[in-house]
């Protein structure tokens, strides 16, 4: 019997419903039908494929670790991943044009029919700015703790080269004491902004200007804190966190 089957019977016996242990577990309806079915690309990726059958197993009442090692006969053992698995992002990153675009086109064909050094000059300190507030118009976010094993993905790359922080950031500090994954999404499109991949022993820093949604997978492996203040994560499964700086309870369970 594969995964799916294993998965999809036991929660019959259950007696749940998809949209119940879609309700316990926080993954979407159609993943979980997918994953039933055997198809388990709408994941995003073997690590969160890993995550979602040890929360559903949990809620429908089967021991997760075979259904895992099952998994990793199939697909591969965790670390064996590819390096363009890696580095590049789940959701393709858009980075937003600067809008002077067509400006410097026209300032640097001027420059070219001048041919005077001081235009040229002029020009260069031009386009330094106008790409300095292009960099502005990314989702500002802090670098986290540098460690060689962190594995990092070009959404966070792009992300880490934005302003630092300034006052009234939401400040999120994370220390994983087992392997989790971490993810950061648009509460108002569902659409990912980064991925992270937290090894044992760890620490990672965000600092919040705008309302996310922060995804956690392994909860019990972590402590995790919002502007100094622990916030306790007393369950197995995947937990969404509404993190919105500019309430005055700035944490919400999604």
């Amino acid at each position: 019997m594969s995964i799916g089957d294993t998965l999809a019977e036991a929660r019959r016996q259950a007696g749940l419903t998809i949209t119940q242990v879609s309700q316990q577990t926080r993954i979407r309806e159609s993943i979980i039908r997918s994953i039933e079915l055997g198809d388990f690309s709408p994941c995003g990726g073997d690590f969160y494929a890993r995550g979602h059958i040890r929360s559903i197993a949990n809620v429908v009442g089967v021991d997760p670790v075979p259904l895992i090692r099952e998994y990793d006969e199939e697909h591969g053992p965790p670390g064996s991943m590819r390096a363009s698995q890696i580095f590049e992002p789940a959701t393709p990153i858009r980075i937003r044009e600067p809008r002077n675009l067509h400006l410097r086109s026209i300032l640097a064909v001027l420059v070219l029919a001048a041919a005077g050094f001081g235009a040229y000059h002029e020009f260069s300190i031009h386009n330094n700015h106008s790409s300095a507030d292009a960099a502005d118009t990314l989702r500002p976010a802090t670098t986290p703790t540098p460690h060689p094993t962190v594995t990092v993905t070009q959404t966070q790359a792009a992300q880490h080269t934005a302003a630092a922080s300034t006052k009234g950031d939401t400040v999120i500090r994370l220390t994983a004491q087992q392997a989790c994954w971490v993810g950061f999404d648009n509460p108002a499109n569902g659409k990912s902004l980064s991925q992270y991949l937290v090894q044992p022993g760890h620490t990672m820093t965000w600092h919040e200007k705008h309302p996310v949604s922060m995804v956690i997978g392994n909860p019990p492996g972590i402590q995790l804190t919002v502007n100094g203040k622990t916030e306790p994560l007393n369950t197995v499964n995947v937990v969404t966190l509404r993190i919105n700086p500019l309430s005055n309870t700035p944490v919400t369970v999604g």
